[in-house]
């Protein structure tokens, strides 16, 4: 029996606004941890791909 269940596109996290920033050099700062999230997505992203060869980009 095929699996049936969803395998939606993973989606691109949203890039902190300039004003999220407080430019007071924190140690996590809004942008370091929306590198992380982007290089999390290009991983999924890519895995997606793999599982969905057929797809648009």
């Amino acid at each position: 029996m095929p699996d049936s269940a969803p395998d939606p596109r993973p989606l691109a996290p949203e890039p902190p606004l300039p004003s999220d920033c407080c430019e007071s050099g924190c140690s996590v700062c809004v942008y370091d941890s929306y590198a992380e999230e982007l290089d999390d997505y290009r991983r999924r992203l890519a895995a997606w791909k793999q599982r969905n060869p057929d797809a648009a980009d």
